[in-house]
Order: structure tokens, then sequence, then C-alpha cells
């Protein structure tokens, strides 16, 4: 009886846990706020507005194919650069930069932040904004909105950040960022999965997390994934009566 019991126990965790995984409620997400605070998840908002984001760009073979299915149904992302990934990549990021999209750093590797010594990630993340600031003051063309100037956002790689981490973001000007909807893009290979977990989800104010490129950064599946997905959820949120806007746009909305 005491075995069933505990097996019971057992399930019943199993299945919360899977739930939350799942469906990422944003009581489980202001919980999380309250113990670790200093990263947005989410914004407080009924306006039928959500944010997507594209990690781990730019990739010379899926981002200009991002990119276009963007252009198609007339939204703007917020991509996530990795500093390293830029040098051969100028003319991409210039097209980001163009077409309204936004960019933010997501430090010079593809790596684990939480990982890295407070110092070495103080060192990446200033390597990685003075590498996207000087492409920026490159780019001669106007853009968009005046934010765009500098560089708002900070995701850490891998999702996982400490309280150091986000005070040396916060000292060098940067918000730090993660997402409410994440259909986990890097470890199931489903863009049906993917598109079914964000429609299910979806709420105003959300932050939606894909990603460009692939694990070794030369191969693109998870780029390749990611068009599938917005080619399947932007038409559909677009019915739902939402409207697709970056992070900074997000936050000036929500003021």
């Amino acid at each position: 009886m005491i075995i069933i019991i505990i097996s019971l126990i057992g399930l019943i965790i199993l299945f919360s846990l899977a739930t939350i995984l799942f469906f990422q409620p944003r009581w489980f997400l202001k919980s999380v706020i309250k113990i670790a605070p200093g990263v947005i998840y989410f914004f407080e908002t009924n306006d039928p507005i959500v944010a997507i984001t594209i990690d781990d760009s730019p990739h010379p073979k899926t981002t200009p194919k991002i990119l276009e299915v963007l252009a198609k149904y007339k939204v703007y992302a917020t991509f996530f650069i990795i500093g390293e990934r830029v040098l051969g990549n100028e003319t991409i990021i210039n097209y980001i930069l163009e077409n309204g999209h936004e960019i933010g750093n997501h430090l010079m590797k593809d790596e684990k932040s939480i990982e890295l010594d407070i110092n070495e990630f103080e060192v990446q993340l200033l390597k990685a904004n003075s590498t996207l600031i000087t492409l920026l003051n490159q780019y001669n063309t106007t853009i968009k909105e005046p934010q765009f100037h500098r560089i708002n956002w900070f995701r850490p790689g891998g999702g996982w950040y400490n309280s150091k981490m986000i005070e040396v973001a916060k000292k060098h000007g940067y918000k730090s960022v993660l997402g409410s909807i994440f259909p986990y893009d890097t470890h199931i290979s489903s863009s049906q999965f993917a598109s079914y977990q964000i429609l299910l989800n979806l709420r105003p104010g959300a932050i939606i997390i894909l990603h460009d490129s692939g694990k070794d950064s030369i191969s693109g599946e998870w780029g390749e994934q990611t068009i599938q997905t917005l080619e399947t959820i932007l038409p559909e949120i677009k019915r739902r009566g939402y409207r697709t806007v970056t992070l900074s746009e997000m936050l000036e909305l929500e003021r």
C-alpha cells in the first residue's frame, strides 16, 4: 500500500512538472522572478502584442530565409547575435536592421553564460557589445527607431543566470530578458510541436524564443525548423488579432 501511495505521489509530481514545462504558466514565471529578479520573462499588458526573438544568429543560410518569412508577414523580431558569428555576416545583420528588426547581445560564443567566471562573463559581454556597436556605427542607412542605435537587450546563453551576471549587464546599460514561451526547439526536432506549443500558450505580452543556426554553428537545422514554425504561427497570430513587435517597441508600448 505504501509503495502504491509513493508511486501515485511520484506520478502527480511528474505530471505537475510536465504541465509547468509545457504550459510555462505566468504564475510560475512570476515565482521565478521573485526568487531571481532582474530578468524580463514577459510584459504586463492587455494589448494584443507579442514579441518574437531569434537566438544564435546570424547564419549565412538560415537567417536570410527567416528574414524573408518575417517580411512576408510584415512582422518585426529581435535577433540575439553571437559576437564571433558577425565576421563575414555583416551584410546579413545590416539587412536585419534595414528591415526594422532589432539586435541584442548573446555574448561572443554559443555557450552557457552561467558557467563563465563573472570576470570572463563581463569580458565576453563587453567584447560582444563592442562588436555590435562597431557594426551599428558603420551602418549608414536610417534605422527605423532611435533606440536601435544602441544595444538594449542581453540574453544569457543557455537560459541560466545568476544575480552577479544580471548586475553586470545592468551596469553596462542592458536589460536582461528570457521569455514566456519556449517550445524546446533546441531539444525537440519538430516544427509541428513548436507551433502547437506556441499557439496554445499565446498571451498578450508574450515573449517567444526561437533559434537560428544549429548545434555546431555550421549546420542550420534549428534555423530551418524556425522557418517552418514561423510559416505556421505568424498567419495564425495575425488571425487572432495580435501584432508582433520587437522587445524595445513592446517596452515602449507597456509604459
